[in-house]
């Protein structure tokens, strides 16, 4: 759901990661196993500056052959899964938390990506939403 294929570019001792999907998502590392490691961190950083400006997450392109892909963590992507949705009903922050029950900053802290939110509240923000988390471990 939210592969994104990466672009590894050696550059002057080290390997250089863009996201053609997410441009703001730039990293590097000494290596490609590290680059790759770095570039979780960076995707969740680029994909979170599209929710803090409310705006649509863009779509992840279909990588190329042999192209490598990456993904945020597991909680960020449950995240980004309850923000999709919300998004694509229409539904804004303040219609969620009165949905939830909850209090303003406890939306926002939901859709911050860097929070450790609970699993529980981010089921809850998907049903609220008419949606459920699902979990595969591949």
């Amino acid at each position: 759901m939210f592969d994104y294929p990466v672009t590894l570019t050696p550059d002057e001792g080290s390997v250089l990661v863009t996201f053609a999907d997410v441009p703001e998502a730039i990293t590097f590392g000494a290596d490609e196993r590290e680059a790759l490691v770095n570039a979780v961190d960076a995707l969740g950083t680029g994909l979170s500056f599209y929710v803090d400006a409310r705006k649509a997450l863009p779509a992840p392109s279909k990588p190329k052959r042999g192209q490598r892909t990456v993904r945020p963590s597991a909680l960020e992507c449950a995240k980004l899964g309850v923000y999709r949705a919300m998004t694509e009903q229409g539904i804004k922050k303040a219609e969620l938390a009165r949905r939830l029950g909850w209090h303003m900053p406890q939306v926002d802290r939901l859709f911050d990506l860097r929070h450790a939110s609970r699993m529980d509240q981010i089921e809850a923000a998907a049903a609220a939403l008419g949606r459920q988390i699902e979990i595969n471990v591949a």
